[in-house]
């Protein structure tokens, strides 16, 4: 499938297998408070355990959750793809609990969760600093906690929440990722205390999924509004499970007003599509395109730059069967870029390695 590249897998999602695997990475405090209170599973921020987008059909356990141990990991994703390297992004719900001295707890136990369960077990594995958005100052120390581990590649959030990302109460979190040389990876998922639409509650998981890109564009025009990146010129954000053939259409719009309200936001000093072609990526997966080539060739045209895009496989979820998980169309040397080159460029640490 990618034979001849080392291919860097930006997006893969090893599963907490509930909540007792975490209490022994809990101070006793912690873990004899979750048991007494009768704590139930953070699961519920993107995907329900059983649907069909949540893992595909030959990467379904008989029973319990999909990608929870190394083993699955190695034998249905690194070893059959070829993964050289491949992040581990955790999405087990520490943005839900309200306290933000729970969340933190949770976050402390999943960040050492991954170290000794996963990357302790096998060189290839990277991973995210999971942070407690909760509060900005616990989300600093766990970042600064974590970040002495190289292993850390970048810090991750989800893109729906309380409030939008380019507020200026997130910026200490900005500010310490761009120190320690960390993206930021903003991925699909919600707290669900608010709508996940602009016009209310939706029905379906369909429905919610399809939403999502549309926080994606609202979160980004409030990076970019809020002068995050004229703040932070050193810091990338990366856009995971976003979808990417919208950016289009969204820069084309965000321009044009951006031309004609510059006297609200003048700390917006360049055209909007040179902050995203400097300053954010995209996982490749899911690539939201019709299947033929001719239409993939004029999405990466509309794009603008080959350095948008990173290798992912999105793995458990049902993104594509098989081993096809590059679009069809790619020309070779852009192949090249989004598997190895881009990724290297985007996460330091990588490169550092």
């Amino acid at each position: 499938m990618i034979e001849g590249h080392a291919a860097i897998d930006c997006d893969i999602h090893p599963s907490v297998p509930g909540l007792k695997a975490l209490l022994p990475y809990m101070e006793p405090h912690w873990a004899e408070t979750l048991v007494q209170r009768g704590m139930h599973e953070l699961d519920s921020i993107s995907y329900p355990n059983r649907g069909p987008l949540t893992a595909r059909v030959d990467w379904q356990p008989e029973s319990g959750k999909p990608a929870t141990t190394l083993e699955q990991v190695l034998s249905q994703l690194l070893d059959p793809f070829g993964i050289d390297t491949a992040i581990c992004n955790c999405l087990y719900g520490v943005q839900l609990p309200f306290s933000e001295d729970m969340a933190a707890a949770y976050a402390r136990a999943v960040n050492d969760w991954i170290i000794k369960e996963w990357l302790d077990k096998d060189e290839r594995l990277r991973a995210s600093i999971i942070v407690p958005i909760q509060g900005a100052e616990v989300a600093v120390e766990e970042i600064e906690r974590c970040a002495g581990d190289k292993r850390f590649v970048q810090i991750l959030l989800l893109v729906a929440g309380e409030t939008m990302l380019g507020r200026r109460h997130h910026w200490s979190i900005y500010e310490t990722a761009q120190k320690h040389g960390l993206p930021v990876g903003i991925h699909a998922g919600s707290s669900y205390r608010h709508p996940s639409t602009p016009v209310g509650w939706s029905s379906y998981v369909s429905e919610d999924y399809v939403n999502q890109a549309i926080t994606f564009q609202s979160q980004l025009a409030s990076l970019i509004s809020e002068g995050v990146f004229k703040k932070f010129p050193e810091l990338k954000f990366v856009m995971l499970e976003s979808g990417v053939t919208w950016l289009p259409s969204f820069i084309w719009r965000f321009k044009k007003y951006w031309r004609g309200l510059t006297m609200e936001i003048p700390w917006v000093d360049r055209p909007p599509e040179e902050i995203i072609h400097e300053q954010v990526r995209f996982s490749l997966q899911p690539f939201d395109a019709p299947e033929d080539e001719a239409t993939t060739a004029k999405v990466l045209d509309h794009l603008g730059s080959d350095d948008l895009i990173l290798f992912s496989t999105d793995y458990p979820h049902w993104q594509f069967d098989g081993q096809d998980v590059l679009p069809k169309g790619l020309p070779n040397e852009l192949i090249r870029k989004i598997l190895v080159d881009n990724p290297r460029a985007t996460y330091p640490r990588l490169s550092a390695a």
